[in-house]
């Protein structure tokens, strides 16, 4: 089902690069609605202006928090082949289908498939590190065969 290990990376980095613009362009209009306050005098920290660095800051954080997946990502090789699951792994089972990569959610694949993109710190990682095609694993009390490992 996975044809296209480029493809499948560039629609991850066109995510991420997605949510990076977004918080971007989230941090840049609450700098200006800052810089907009800076006029009043009556307000105080606990005030709109307040409220405003909360958001500033929360929106910072997200886009650390996605640089840092991006980077992440940047290590895959997506030329690099093997046989056991591994950090750059594309996985199918017979329920789903999984890329070792980073914590990035669904993608979806231009022939309709779904490929969820995960990191090695997903739980779900644990039970596939180091198995190969025809192994099984359990999730929620139900065996999954892992059908190829790209």
């Amino acid at each position: 089902m996975i044809q296209n290990r480029k493809e499948l990376f560039n629609k991850c980095l066109n995510k991420i690069n997605g949510q990076i613009e977004k918080y971007r362009e989230s941090m840049k209009g609450v700098k200006e609605s800052m810089d907009a306050n800076d006029v009043h005098t009556d307000y105080d920290e606990e005030g709109s202006k307040g409220e405003l660095l909360v958001a500033f800051e929360k929106y910072a954080q997200y886009l650390d928090n996605a640089q840092k997946i991006k980077e992440t990502l940047s290590k895959v090789d997506i030329e690099h082949y093997t046989e056991q699951i591994k950090f750059g792994s594309v996985v199918e089972t017979n329920k789903q289908n999984y890329f070792i990569a980073a914590a990035l959610g669904e993608i979806k694949m231009d022939d309709g498939g779904m490929v969820y993109v995960i990191s090695t710190e997903a739980p779900i990682f644990e039970q596939l590190k180091g198995k190969k095609a025809g192994d099984t694993f359990k999730i929620n009390n139900e065996e999954v065969k892992i059908l190829k490992v790209h």
